[in-house]
Order: structure tokens, then C-alpha cells, then sequence
């Protein structure tokens, strides 16, 4: 490690202390100086790791915020060592959006027969990624019943019966989860 590398370390390691010191909302200056120093970092952590601008600009702004929220809250053990959390939290969320890519790959693939089936012609072709990525945001529950319901083709009661939900609660939650469904592949909102 050379003696700027060194200097910037000593300096971020006074940022984090001050945040983690301070009174909620005392410490905006030290926030924004700190998040100057590692964003950019962080940043090409990502680019090296994900190979894609959109995902290291994500990384950059998920590790920060993270990071920031952390030393405010007084969860980072050693505030003076910061540098160390930022990248043990970069290297830990490439892992997970890595494993989400993958998840949403083996859905696409497991899937693909179905997806085919559509009629082009009535509807553009969707974005995969869209639909996967707003399938994945939908909470547990009704991800789980559309799941269950259209992919693996089991009827309410066999659904119902797996995830200890009555009739009633499985077409209820098939409903909510395909109008936020619905509603997120189209653009009108995201899923909530």
C-alpha cells in the first residue's frame, strides 16, 4: 500500500468515526465527503466484477447508502476500518445479484416453452428480465401463488394446502399478485 492510499484510509477512517459519533443528522458533511471518497471505488469494483455500467452504478449507490445507514446506526464494529466494510459489502452484494441473475436465468430457461406459446402478434414480446425481475419483487406470498398456480400448474386447493392458506386466500392473493404484476411489466407502477 503506498502513503496515499494510506492518507485517503487515515481520512475515510475519520469520516466514519464522525458519522458514527455524531447526533442523528449532525454529520451530513462528513456523509457527503466520505461518500465522495469511496463512491468512485466503489464504482469500479463493480465495473471489474459485473462488467456492466447500470449494475456498477447500482452497487455504487446500494454499498453506500448501506454503509452510510450502518455508521449512523453505529452497526459497523470498527468504524475506523471502513474500508474494509465497504468492499466485504461490495464483494457480499456482486454475490447476491449474481445469484438474483441467476435465479432469473433458471426461470427464464425453466419457462421458456410457455413464454413461447404467446401471441406475438396481439402483444410485443416482453422483456424477460422485466417480467422476472417483477415477479421477484412481488412479496413472498403471491410470488408463491402465481408460482404454484401458473408455472407449476396446481390447482387453488393443492396451492392452498402447501402454504397453509385457505381457498379463498390463494384467489385473493392470485389477484392482487397479477394486477401488481400486471401493472409492473406494463410501467403503470412497480410492485410495492
Amino acid at each position: 500500500m503506498n502513503d496515499e492510499s494510506v492518507a485517503v484510509d487515515e481520512a475515510e477512517s475519520r469520516l466514519a468515526y464522525r458519522i458514527a459519533d455524531a447526533a442523528p443528522g449532525c454529520a451530513r458533511d462528513a456523509e457527503d465527503e466520505l461518500y465522495r471518497l469511496m463512491a468512485p471505488r466503489v464504482r469500479r469494483y463493480g465495473l471489474r466484477h459485473l462488467r456492466d455500467v447500470h449494475a456498477a452504478d447500482d452497487l455504487m449507490q446500494q454499498v453506500m447508502a448501506l454503509t452510510i445507514e450502518h455508521l449512523r446506526n453505529e452497526q459497523v464494529r470498527e468504524p475506523g476500518r471502513v474500508v474494509s466494510f465497504v468492499f466485504g459489502t461490495c464483494r457480499m452484494t456482486v454475490m447476491q445479484m449474481r445469484r438474483g441473475e441467476q435465479r432469473r436465468q433458471a426461470l427464464l430457461e425453466s419457462n421458456a416453452d410457455m413464454l413461447q406459446i404467446a401471441d406475438i402478434a396481439v402483444a410485443p414480446r416482453l422483456d424477460h428480465e422485466r417480467v422476472a425481475g417483477c415477479l421477484e419483487r412481488l412479496p413472498e406470498r403471491e410470488r408463491s401463488v402465481l408460482v404454484m398456480t401458473f408455472y407449476e400448474d396446481k390447482p387453488a386447493a393443492d396451492v392452498g394446502g402447501a402454504l397453509g392458506l385457505t381457498f379463498g386466500n390463494v384467489r385473493v392473493l392470485r389477484h392482487r399478485g397479477l394486477a401488481k404484476l400486471r401493472d409492473c411489466v406494463t410501467g403503470a407502477r412497480s410492485v410495492s
